[in-house]
């Protein structure tokens, strides 16, 4: 699996007082999208609608 994560970043030498981190990155969702697993279970799902539907319009 690719490794994402990311080092803490060293503070500036010249930085005075400490500095507010900033909240925790979010990578939001198109990135929760690209995951295969999901991209997987979203494809199946996807599928069982489409066979249902099929089956609706044509078989009964």
């Amino acid at each position: 699996m690719l490794d994402t994560s990311r080092e803490p970043v060293p503070a500036a030498p010249d930085a005075a007082g400490p500095v507010d981190m900033p909240a925790e990155d979010t990578r939001g969702c198109l990135f929760a999208l690209s995951q295969p697993p999901l991209m997987i279970f979203l494809a199946v799902i996807g599928c069982l609608l489409l066979t249902a539907a099929v089956h609706d319009l044509f078989v009964l």
